[in-house]
């Protein structure tokens, strides 16, 4: 149970920690998140927010691919199952399907 209790506080000082950077990041109007800036992020998001049967999210742009192409993809891969994404309003299996419609390799561990 203790150990339970330790991995818990560990997560939620990560998410503090990582929303913490981001927000000062942004106070200094700029950020980068795995070596992607806030506009390569900010050309993605119509591909990986929300989407519903009414409403399929867009494929992604060309701004959006090419920023994907330079981002550590490793990285991102080590918040698809955190709580992060959603809080964003970033929809962790449609951020997972970006590299195959983007033709950049993912990775083999994602």
């Amino acid at each position: 149970m203790e150990e339970k209790g330790m991995r818990c506080t560990l997560a939620r000082t990560l998410a503090f920690m990582v929303i913490a950077t981001i927000m000062s990041a942004e106070a200094a109007d700029t950020w980068k998140l795995c070596n992607m800036n806030r506009d390569g992020v900010t050309a993605c998001r119509p591909a990986i927010s929300g989407s519903s049967a009414e409403k399929p999210a867009p494929d992604p742009t060309g701004a959006c691919c090419a920023a994907l192409s330079n981002a550590d993809l490793n990285c991102l891969c080590s918040y698809k199952n955190s709580g992060l994404l959603p809080y964003f309003g970033i929809n962790p299996d449609l951020a997972m399907q970006l590299p195959g419609k983007c033709n950049v390799p993912a990775p083999a561990k994602c």
